[in-house]
């Protein structure tokens, strides 16, 4: 059996209460070696804590979400010296996810106050990273394009992140669930601090996709796997409720787009995984 490491899970998430035990005692059963469970907020890194403090072979990140930022605004600041003190947990391996996200479910725009409030949580959270010695799991989602456009969202946020986690040469970084153009992986990939790692939805993408040129562009040392559950349930399984045994289809997706045996790549993103944490 090939042995994986998913390395971003919302097991704490409410999706998960009913059958959270059964769910994980799955994904040890069913080739997942070890899991990094995400924090997304205050609360979902007290129970990512918690939770990693439970299991053996799962282990944590802290991290408040840019939209963490816009719905609590300055009000937000309040609370980090709280969600400091989850620093000391032996299970900590990132912080993480943080970074900036521009995109407006409702379908409005982001205004500048907003982009502000969540680079300032941004930067205090990067930071930590660096007190702690930590690697950092970056979140970046675009804003809305203002006209039609062959892309879900812009690049803005990529961009400013880039130029952010670029004064912090000290520290590793992750760019979780990577959506990123070919020309800015390629940016991405000048840096030796920084990995990629890509969750279900590149199983969903059509066979031409942008994404499939990216994944061929990056090596193999340079990524790393997560399902991102409960969401982004990778195919044959889209539509459900996404859990951490379905890492095995992104790594199947990535294997044959990179040509590779998934016992090769298995070994490799694993190492990747191993290495960027500490575990």
């Amino acid at each position: 059996m090939i042995m994986l490491i998913e390395t971003h899970s919302h097991l704490d998430d409410k999706q998960f209460d009913a059958d959270r035990d059964e769910v994980i005692a799955r994904a040890f059963s069913g080739g997942v070696k070890k899991i990094i469970n995400i924090g997304a907020g205050l609360g979902s890194s007290w129970r990512s804590v918690d939770l990693a403090e439970k299991y053996k072979d799962i282990f944590c990140a802290i991290g408040l979400h840019p939209h963490y930022f816009m719905e609590y605004g300055e009000k937000s600041f309040d609370k980090f010296d709280e969600f400091k003190t989850l620093s000391p947990s032996k299970k900590l391996v990132a912080i993480g996810e943080i970074g900036l996200d521009y995109f407006i479910p409702d379908g409005g725009m982001i205004t500048e106050e907003q982009k502000k409030l969540q680079k300032k949580g941004f930067m205090l959270q990067l930071e930590l990273a660096k007190v702690l010695k930590l690697p950092v799991i970056l979140h970046c989602r675009g804003s809305r394009p203002v006209a039609p456009s062959i892309y879900r969202e812009t690049e803005d946020s990529y961009e400013d992140i880039f130029e952010i986690i670029s004064k912090f040469s000290e520290l590793n970084f992750v760019w979780h669930s990577f959506g990123g153009r070919l020309e800015f992986a390629e940016k991405v990939l000048k840096k030796e601090n920084m990995l990629f790692s890509f969750s279900g939805n590149i199983t969903y993408s059509k066979p031409n996709a942008e994404i499939f040129e990216v994944l061929r562009k990056i090596p193999i040392e340079r990524i790393m796997l997560e399902t991102d559950c409960p969401y982004l349930a990778p195919v044959p399984m889209r539509g459900k409720r996404n859990e951490p045994s379905y890492v095995k289809y992104v790594a199947q997706k990535i294997a044959e787009t990179k040509r590779l045996e998934i016992e090769d790549l298995a070994k490799i993103t694993t190492g990747n995984a191993e290495k960027f944490f500490g575990i």
